[in-house]
């Protein structure tokens, strides 16, 4: 067979629920996205308080556990090397740990094009030599001199980006600028530029400003999407970190995982309460022969089924 490889649906792998978050609720695990907002709205506040959060352990914003701590890499486009360490500095302090403690390591190369294939290259081999769990790069508008409205020119430089998720299964957030004076229109549709920045996200966070109180909002691709999280920028004037106001809601719950073959079938066989035969199962299950071996195959392995002569039962009732 010469034509594209496929794979039954029911075959494809299973991402179990505590394989989903690399930090619960704000960000998917090894998602690509976009931490956005007007100038002034304390993305890259924002965007550190993740890159520590991912180093230690410790919540994001003091609220968002970290599924899966690790090392973070960071390119800080905007600001003197100075200031990148003075608020890591306050944000470790906001989080109890010490910035000397964490595993965060900063490019500190004067300039970083993803759209010279060079520089992708140079990135590349970095983030194969140290193998970070998240890689922030903030923001764009310092990282390319494409024309950021042509989706031509867009989708190479997020392609690339996509393609480092997938190869070194890591986390990539992209600081960006939504235009200013788009405070009315939504969230993802106010970022600067083509569209095809809002659509790559996985998972995407929105900072808006009203009046003094600073506005968060959560979208993700394959989870609940959310909004309304009240942030201040609180602190001395060298430590300052983010934090979530009292009043701000709980995002919700994750939805419960549908139930798989073998659930399915180890709950028929406990409302039968007597051996079941294998076409009896499979026409109450409504799955296909394939399927159905493969759950049965892994209930007996597990010791929870067993086969019988009079056909399958749990093994204790």
């Amino acid at each position: 067979m010469t034509g594209l490889p496929v794979e039954l649906a029911c075959r494809l792998a299973h991402c179990p629920p505590e394989r989903l978050w690399l930090i619960e609720n704000l960000w998917a695990d090894q998602a690509v996205g976009i931490v956005g907002g007007e100038p002034k709205s304390c993305k890259s506040f924002l965007a550190l308080d993740m890159v520590v959060a991912v180093a230690s352990g410790t919540p994001c914003l003091r609220r968002f556990p970290v599924a899966h701590a690790g090392r973070v890499l960071l390119y800080a486009a905007e600001d003197a090397l100075h200031v990148v360490r003075a608020r890591l500095d306050g944000i470790a302090r906001a989080a109890a740990v010490r910035l000397a403690d964490l595993d965060i390591h900063v490019i500190t190369a004067p300039s970083l094009r993803l759209d010279l294939a060079d520089d992708q290259r140079r990135l590349a081999e970095t983030v194969a030599a140290l193998q970070p769990r998240l890689l922030v790069l903030d923001p764009l508008v310092r990282l390319h001199r494409i024309d950021e409205n042509a989706a031509a020119e867009v989708a190479p430089l997020l392609a690339y980006l996509r393609d480092l998720q997938r190869r070194f299964h890591l986390a990539v957030v992209l600081v960006h600028h939504a235009r200013k004076g788009a405070g009315r229109i939504r969230a993802g549709q106010a970022l600067r530029g083509s569209s095809e920045l809002h659509a790559w996200g996985d998972s995407n966070l929105y900072l808006r400003r009203a009046d003094e109180q600073l506005q968060l909002s959560v979208e993700h691709r394959a989870a609940p999407s959310y909004g309304g999280l009240a942030l201040a920028l609180r602190g001395t004037a060298d430590l300052l970190a983010l934090e979530i106001l009292d009043s701000t809601p709980t995002p919700p719950s994750p939805s419960p995982r549908e139930p798989s073959p073998a659930d399915k079938v180890e709950r028929l066989l406990a409302d039968a309460g007597t051996p079941v035969r294998l076409n009896a199962l499979r026409l109450s299950c409504h799955m296909r022969a394939t399927t159905l071996g493969a759950a049965l195959a892994e209930l007996c392995g597990a010791g929870r089924v067993r086969k019988t002569p009079a056909g399958y039962e749990l093994t204790v009732r």
